[in-house]
């Protein structure tokens, strides 16, 4: 790599990382370290290709989503993970958010790999079900029962979300 396309990465992985662990957060069900070795296989992926991608936001986002269901897919199936109780309902302090988030973020976390991924495409990346499925190397079919039933689940698992998941269906 030359010394203007090394700057020219380092331009974009300073501007973009705060995203991309975001993004990469939501993937791994809220495992730090998870998100950063996905941040960082997705970064490495793009390095070798740099010169040859037009849209580097679009192709690491890409390489993100089809790493991380190569990760759940060589684990395989596994149980749930077993957590600590979600928060308690969210009190008048004005933290009602925040414990909306904690919640959120520990219920994605008892999902399977598989919805957690389905539910971040289809509502924090607000993508259409057609395009979810490519990504994933599946139906349309298989996204929207997923969908269907990963938002059951979540109604499960964390009772406190049903009426902001009633907002996104």
């Amino acid at each position: 790599m030359d010394p203007a396309d090394e700057q020219g990465f380092r331009e974009f992985v300073s501007a973009r990382s705060p995203a991309l662990m975001r993004l990469g957060f939501m993937l791994s069900g809220g495992d730090q370290h998870a998100a950063e070795d996905l941040v960082q296989a997705a970064l490495a992926k793009l390095a070798a290709r740099w010169r040859q991608v037009d849209a580097p936001e679009a192709y690491v986002r890409q390489i993100m989503y089809r790493q991380q269901v190569t990760w759940w897919r060589a684990i395989g199936r596994r149980g749930e993970v077993i957590q600590a109780e979600p928060p308690d309902r969210p009190g008048a302090d004005g933290t009602h958010q925040s414990d909306l988030r904690m919640v959120l973020r520990a219920a994605l976390a008892r999902l399977t790999p598989r919805q957690r991924a389905v539910l971040v495409l289809r509502y924090f990346e607000d993508l259409p079900e057609d395009r979810i499925a490519a990504m994933l190397s599946c139906s349309v079919g298989t996204v929207r029962s997923t969908t269907f039933r990963s938002l059951a689940r979540l109604r499960q698992i964390a009772p406190e979300l049903a009426a902001e998941l009633e907002v996104t269906t």
